[in-house]
């Protein structure tokens, strides 16, 4: 009963105490009348929340009586100011706004390279940030002859390898250049030496008996090629077609040749009992 005490002019009510023993006065609850609240820091920013939104509802009052004055001058035929724009009210983001934000993060994010690493682009190197990557393409098809021309002999002409029939323009690479280590693909389409890494013997475009792990490596030697930041594709390459009964190359290995010579004759073998099965069934027909 000392609230009764404190209206009938007794002493004030002390001050609330937390349990910890730690002093933190009660104000009243911003949400639910009749109700205390701890000032303790845990409420702290709910209650500041509240003292914010209360100051708006202010300045928002005070501009809709600005406001309502102005309309009844105007009503009277009155001479009036422009009207301020609210100072509570919500800007929404539009294009303009957005396409500025995204302008600062590309600009801040080139800056921050530049400084921390000396590049632009953080030194990443992908296709997608070289210029000739968006430039039209001037392709070109290209016999085995003429591009046999573009080997690097010629000082005056770029130099071209060609992988499955895509050829690429490899100028800026050192291995590719008379002496370098990689000088024996250039010129011609090497694709099977890819696979078989038979670099001297299979400098050819025959695919034929490759296993399937031979043609995926084909596969990624075309995307390294095809997504270089330094080398770019200029044709295709038109072939003369391969006579199925020819000899398949061996592999320079001799281990992987009598795998290969293996597999070839369990195919041969597959294939004639095969053919032999159908015969009867086939005379029976006629």
């Amino acid at each position: 009963m000392s609230w009764f005490k404190e209206m009938a002019g007794g002493e004030p009510m002390p001050p609330y105490v937390e349990a910890d023993g730690s002093s933190n006065p009660k104000v009243n609850d911003p949400t639910i009348p009749n109700r205390m609240v701890s000032t303790k820091p845990a409420n702290r920013p709910f209650l500041a929340h509240k003292e914010y939104r209360d100051k708006q509802d202010a300045l928002h009052a005070e501009w809709l009586k600005k406001k309502k004055e102005r309309d009844e001058k105007v009503a009277r035929g009155e001479e009036v100011e422009p009207l301020e724009p609210d100072p509570t009210a919500v800007h929404e983001v539009g294009l303009l706004g957005l396409f500025k934000f995204i302008v600062y993060v590309i600009l801040i994010f080139l800056l921050a390279g530049k400084f921390i690493t000396g590049s632009f682009v953080w030194e990443h190197e992908s296709r997608w940030l070289q210029l000739k990557t968006y430039l039209p393409k001037n392709e070109r098809l290209f016999s085995e002859r003429m591009l046999a021309q573009f080997d690097g002999s010629d000082p005056s002409k770029p130099i071209y390898l060609a992988i499955d029939g895509d050829v690429y323009d490899v100028t800026k690479g050192k291995a590719y250049q008379p002496g370098g280590s990689y000088h024996i693909l250039a010129g011609v389409d090497a694709a099977r030496a890819f696979a078989t890494g038979c670099f001297k013997d299979h400098r050819t475009h025959d695919l034929r008996g490759l296993s399937d792990a031979e043609l995926k490596s084909i596969e990624h030697w075309k995307s390294f090629y095809r997504d270089h930041k330094d080398y770019f594709k200029v044709g295709r390459v038109s072939h003369r077609p391969i006579d199925p009964s020819s000899p398949i190359l061996e592999h320079c290995d001799p281990k992987k040749a009598e795998k290969q010579r293996q597999e070839h004759a369990e195919r041969e073998k597959v294939a004639t009992a095969a053919s032999e099965k159908t015969r009867p069934g086939q005379r029976e027909e006629l």
